[in-house]
This record gives C-alpha cells, structure tokens and sequence, in this order.
C-alpha cells in the first residue's frame, strides 16, 4: 500500500493506470483503477466474510445503491475535495450533499448498515464519504442526522475501517 499524493503522482502511475488516476490497484499481474471492480474483486479475492450479498438479487440491489452514491454524490464529494471551483459553487455543493444525507437518515434508524443487516460493500462506499465530511466543510446535526452519525460511528469503530486509513487519511479527524 501507498500513500500517494495525488498532487504529485508517482511516474509510473501513468504506466499502470491508462488514466493516470488515483485509486489504482496492483495484485501480482493485475492492474485495476476503477474503484468499484477494486472492491469487488477484492471482496472475492479475500472472501470471508463476503461483502456482497449471496443471492443475486441482493447483490444486484447493493450494485444499483452503489451506482447511486457515486452517481449522486462522488461528483460533490470529488469536488469538494479538490476545492478548485469558486466558492459559491462549493457552498451549492456542500448543501446538496447535505441535504441528500439529512434525506437517509431514515433508513439508518431501521437497520444497523446500509439497508442491511450486514456490513456490505455499500457501507464501504458511504464509510469513505461520511470519514471526509469535516475536510469538505460539512458538519452533520444530530438533531437531523442522528442516526446517520450514530451509524457513522459504528463504521468509523470497525477495527476493519480503521485499518484502511492512510496516514493522511487519519489526519482528516485529527
């Protein structure tokens, strides 16, 4: 694993990766840089537990909620990370992306994860955003958010999740 600084990437990402883009995942002879094949192809490579549902239907149903939280908000969250757009344009941002995750707070009161009762990679996709709220300048209010921030939370103690941080990645809670 390396911590890459994707201000200043290394030479020969551009090699490996025909976008020259960050993730990029290198296991023996394989290359991917989509994030979504990264983590499914790991989820079967390091199966157990699995992180997709076993029947086809649900793992259908967690690669269509995938497909919307990077739909509907990696756009927001891509770039609000890079904050390169005026500010009235991250402010638009922050309140969409807010406004979305004060609209599910619902559905973390009835099911301990993402519309399930297991960790699946769906919570992977939502742990990565909810970790970065603070760097993109979005505070969630328990009095709207609390069960999101409670299943926040729960994400952020899983010795799992904490063992995926980066060192730059810790420093954004720090």
């Amino acid at each position: 694993v390396l911590d890459v600084d994707p201000t200043d990437k290394p030479e020969d990402l551009a090699t490996l990766n025909p976008y020259n883009e960050l993730p990029t995942l290198v296991d023996r002879e394989l290359t991917l840089y989509e994030p979504n094949i990264m983590m499914e192809y790991l989820d079967e490579r390091f199966p157990h537990p699995p992180l997709l549902p076993v029947y086809p239907v649900e793992r259908a149903r967690s690669r269509l909620l995938m497909h919307r939280i990077h739909r509907d908000w990696c756009g927001n969250v891509d770039a609000l990370m890079a904050g390169k757009e005026k500010e009235a344009a991250l402010n638009k941002m922050r309140k969409e992306l807010s406004e979305s995750l004060v609209a599910i707070d619902g559905i973390f009161a009835e099911k301990p994860y993402f519309m399930s009762d297991d960790f699946t990679l769906v919570d992977c996709c939502v742990a990565a955003i909810l970790w970065r709220l603070p760097v993109m300048g979005i505070e969630l209010q328990k009095s709207k958010c609390g069960n999101l921030i409670a299943y926040s939370e729960r994400l952020f103690r899983r010795d799992s999740f904490q063992a995926s941080l980066s060192d730059s990645e810790r420093e954004m809670r720090q």
